[in-house]
This record gives structure tokens, sequence and C-alpha cells, in this order.
């Protein structure tokens, strides 16, 4: 097919499922889940965003267990959420839509206050800078029995999944959660075959990798977010990418997703565009947090200003690296855009903040070549996570707001 921008339209296949083109809503957790529980409100956002056009649309936050929960306001994968989230996927695959679900852990960063453990742990011993008012303000390190034991609850939430009627899993490697804390050598300090070398680091992962593979079948689609950089000193780099998309690929991911960023270090590689701090601040409740995120903001949050594609150049690294599925994210807001990427070989791509502003990009996207999507990257509806409701676009506030239809007026 010659026309990058047309092949994204086309069918594609993914480990057997056929996805009606080749774009992906990005697991970007919406806060629509008060008290662990898919909401109408949740479910009304995938829907209108698969009657957009979209392929495949990813849920997340889908802790593995209800202590891999950054707070109590997060899905954990257990037999009291079936009926909702049944009914959540079989209403967004009459759409046309698929569903995927991100299964993650947050290891070591949460601020959980139904936490049931004695502290949160990690590869190494940490500061858990998210729970210091939560009364959790340090994490602890990992046995090898224990790393079993979690690897066997990432199995466990998996099989759930799959009985769920999830038509694909999003196996969480990066941004700073559990997985990604054993990668990264910013956070992984260990001296046993769990740390040390990228291939021990790599290692939690893999076996979490080959346990959900085992437990959902060799026909069901697995896919990997990594994070290509943890843009941080001391932690994974560009040059660190090509080789964890390698050990995926041996281990049987059937596409790895190329973003970057530590949601706990350096969210802002991964956003660009206009900084999250000062919305984070307005929707913090604790006085303390409030303080902290001042103290600490300009290192936190740095500026990256935003521009078009802009994790290209690393993510071509991966794909030049792998023969698996490379799905593309970052930066893709234009017809243009699509067609680039189209044109470099990428597989899938996935659309975030582009979505919240008009959930018909894809239908507008391959209608219009010249499309231009009127997202500004002013990221304020990433900062509505922990607001009442949850995320919308500011821009257009009827899209997915509480209780709102989605539709976008006029477009």
């Amino acid at each position: 097919m010659a026309d990058p921008l047309q092949r994204c339209f086309s069918e594609a296949r993914l480990n057997g499922l056929t996805l009606r083109n080749r774009l992906i809503k990005a697991a970007t957790f919406e806060g629509k889940s008060p008290g662990g529980m898919p909401s109408e409100d949740l479910l009304r956002l995938h829907q209108r965003v698969g009657e957009g056009g979209i392929a495949m649309t990813t849920l997340a936050y889908c802790a593995a267990e209800a202590d891999g929960r950054i707070h109590e306001h997060m899905m954990h994968m257990h037999e009291g959420i079936r009926p909702a989230l049944e009914r959540l996927i079989r209403t967004v695959q009459a759409t046309g839509a698929r569903v995927s679900g991100q299964l993650g852990h947050c290891g070591n960063f949460t601020k959980n206050r139904e936490f049931t453990g004695r502290r949160p742990l990690g590869p190494s011993r940490a500061i858990n800078a998210l729970g210091l008012t939560a009364g959790m303000p340090f994490a602890g390190t990992l046995s090898q029995r224990e790393i079993r034991a979690r690897v066997e609850t990432f199995a466990r939430a998996a099989a759930f999944m799959k009985s769920a009627g999830f038509d694909a899993i999003e196996i969480h490697f990066g941004h700073g959660y559990a997985i990604s804390q054993f990668i990264s050598p910013r956070t992984n300090r260990r001296t046993d075959k769990y740390g040390g070398s990228l291939t021990n680091r790599m290692r939690f992962g893999l076996e979490v990798l080959a346990a959900v593979r085992t437990a959902v079948g060799d026909d069901f689609p697995l896919l990997g977010k990594i994070s290509m950089s943890d843009g941080v000193r001391g932690g994974i780099t560009y040059d660190d990418a090509p080789e964890i998309a390698a050990l995926l690929e041996a281990g049987g991911i059937d596409a790895i997703i190329c973003s970057g960023g530590t949601s706990s270090m350096n969210p802002m590689l991964l956003f660009r565009g206009a900084s999250l701090l000062q919305g984070l601040l307005e929707h913090e409740k604790s006085a303390f947090m409030r303080f902290g995120m001042r103290l600490a903001g300009k290192r936190m949050f740095r500026e990256y200003p935003y521009e078009e594609t802009y994790f290209l150049e690393p993510a071509k690294r991966v794909r030049d690296r792998v023969t698996c599925g490379v799905c593309y994210i970052g930066g893709v807001c234009t017809s243009a855009s699509i067609g680039t990427l189209m044109a470099e070989g990428f597989d899938f791509i996935q659309l975030g903040r582009g979505l919240l502003y008009d959930p018909d990009f894809p239908k507008h996207a391959v209608a219009d070549a010249g499309y231009v999507n009127g997202c500004t990257h002013c990221n304020r509806c990433a900062t509505l996570i922990d607001a009442a409701g949850g995320i919308h676009c500011v821009l257009e506030p009827d899209n997915f707001s509480p209780g709102a239809t989605g539709i976008p007026d006029g477009r």
C-alpha cells in the first residue's frame, strides 16, 4: 500500500487479533474508578473513543493486586469488579473497538491508604516520597521469595483479565513503576541475580512476561510499554532501549510501546508542553505535599517544549533492533505525523491527549490528510486524575467530564 496514511487505516493483526486500523488509545489513568470500581463515566469515556474509530482502547491502571495500586481509587484485578468490568468491555467492543488492559504494579511508590503490607517493596530500599502523608515514608527490599510471589500475582491478574473479556494485555515495564524499578540502575542497587547488568535487571520483568504468557496462552496478544529513557542521571538511557526491546522480543512479547520518562522523577519527558506542576498543586489536598512539590518543582517538572513525534529518533532505534511489532507514542496530533510514522515502519500508534480533545480523531485523520488536532498540550487534563470526576479536556469541557455525553460540538 503506497500511501502511508492509508496504511494506518487498513486492517492490522496483533498475534491473531484483528484491528480495524493501527491507532490505539494510550493507557492513561483517567481517575474514574472511585473506590477502585469502574464507573459509568469510565465506561462512557472508552465507549466514546470506540465510537470515534479507534482500533483498540487501553484501560489503565489495572493493578495486579490491591497493594499494587498507587492509591485506593485505582482498580485491582479481582472478582469484585468482574460484573462492572465485563459490562464496560462488552459495551466498548460493541463499537467495533478492541479493549486492552494495562497490567501494572506500583512497587515501592504508593500513597494507597488501604495498603495492607508493612511497607511497600521494590528492588532496593528507598524513600517512598508519595507515601509521606499516608504513613508509608519508606520502601523495603523484595526477597527472592517475594519476587517469585509477585510474579505469580501478575500471572493471576492476567488470567483474570483474559477471563473478563479483554482482547489484549499491555504489561507496564516503564515510567518508574514496579518492573521499571528493577530495570533502572537508578532504583535497582541489588547485588544478586536481579541486579547489576541489564540482563540481570531485566530478569524480573522477563519472569513476569513468561508467567503472564503461560497464564493467557500463546495466541493472546501481549504488548509491553517501556521507558526508552528515565530522563534522570543514573537511569535508563536511549542507548539501553534497543537492548531492552530485544530481550522482551526474545521473551515473547508481541509489540513494544516506545515511551519514556518516570512518573516519580521526570514525568515531563513523556508529556512535553506546559508543566503539570501548577495543576497538580491546585488539586493536591495535603499542604505538606504542596510544599514538597513547590520545593522540588523545577527539578521534577522540567521544561520540554512540545513538538510533533518527539520520540521519533530513539523509537526508530528500537524499530531497527526488533522484528516484533513496535508501537509509537509521543506527540501525534496531525494526519501528517501519522503518515510519517507509517512511512518509518511503525506498526501501531498510541494516542492520548488528542483523543480527549477530539474523540473522533481517527475519523477526522482518515478523512482529511491535512487534519490538525486542536490539543494545545496544556496538560491540564493530566492534572485532573485526582480531581472530582477525573480527567477531561479543559478546552472542550463536555468531553468526558462527569455525566457528559462526550460528543464534541460541531466536529
